[in-house]
């Protein structure tokens, strides 16, 4: 009797120990298309380009040297290029996230609440998104073109003489936020307005029962509550200002005198305009460190001002 429970304990141990495996096995088999893909596209070019950075290869001759951190001292303390596209990518981020999510919130506060025509307002706005980046700059290098643009055509009729958009140094960048910032608001609102349809209306009629002002229940309760959909909000949007790379290439090229050279064109142009990878896989490799630096900054801004 003894041995027969211990046996049919044993198989049934053993009959566990087979599930638990298949289930493993499955599960991996599930998961292997993404983790290979994540092998092959992600972590595969990551160690390529470390590794890149510490050469110094010629994409033409295809002969490289290592020369260890020769390529991030020169771009660090020797050459003084690398600041002056330092300083307009941090430009560029300042003005296009404040300026894209102010906007974004606005957006979404008015058009989260069903009214006739909100689906149609909703598309507008969102469409731009979905449009071919590379049409959309072209539209707008057209649009902001000088005396023959559209814009200043427009702002001719009411007196005002507008400037050379793309062409002049004070404005290039501004016109680039601002088309940038018209390109990407759509996606924003749209998580901006899934936040605010997920706070439960019961705090805002408790509120107003109170006799809270409209501001005051934005400030008090509305604004608090999106708090983790704007650390979201924030961290894609930061990162996709320093990624910028197609609306600088079509619309200004990194001019006028360098005044939109932002970093990711720069590094485009070290490693497929001048050849030097090693150089611009070091610039890449900064540009990962600034962007991880800026974003981790800002969870702990974000979770500090949470608590």
């Amino acid at each position: 009797m003894a041995d027969t429970v211990h046996n049919s304990v044993r198989t049934g141990q053993k009959t566990w120990l087979t599930l638990k495996v298949r289930e493993m096995m499955e599960a991996w088999l599930f998961v292997s298309p993404t983790f290979i893909g994540f092998l092959i596209f992600f972590l595969g070019p990551l160690c390529a380009v470390v590794y890149y950075s510490m050469t110094e290869w010629n994409l033409l001759s295809q002969q490289a040297t290592f020369v260890g951190l020769a390529n991030f001292q020169n771009a660090l303390l020797e050459n003084p290029d690398f600041w002056l596209v330092v300083r307009n990518s941090v430009i560029f981020a300042i003005g296009l996230v404040p300026l894209n999510m102010a906007l974004a919130l606005a957006l979404a506060l008015a058009l989260s609440r069903p009214f006739f025509g909100v689906v149609f307002f909703r598309t507008v706005f969102f469409a731009p998104v979905i449009t071919s980046a590379i049409a959309w700059a072209i539209v707008w290098k057209f649009l902001l073109q000088g005396e023959g643009g559209f814009i200043n055509q427009v702002l001719a009729l009411v007196g005002i003489t507008g400037p050379n958009w793309l062409r002049e140094p004070n404005w290039a960048m501004a016109a680039v936020i601002v088309t940038r910032v018209i390109k990407m608001v759509g996606l924003n609102m749209i998580l901006y307005i899934a936040a605010l349809q997920a706070i439960p209306r019961d705090y805002e009629e408790a509120a107003r029962l109170e006799g809270a002002s409209r501001r005051q229940i934005f400030s008090m309760i509305t604004w608090p509550l999106l708090a983790p959909t704007t650390l979201v909000i924030m961290v894609i949007t930061t990162i996709g200002s320093f990624k910028v790379f197609d609306h600088i290439y079509q619309m200004t090229g990194g001019g006028p005198e360098n005044g939109t050279l932002v970093l990711a064109f720069y590094i485009y142009q070290q490693g497929f305009k001048f050849f030097n990878v090693g150089y611009a896989s070091a610039l890449a490799m900064i540009m990962f460190v600034m962007i991880m630096a800026l974003t981790l900054v800002q969870v702990m801004l974000r979770r500090k001002g949470s608590e």
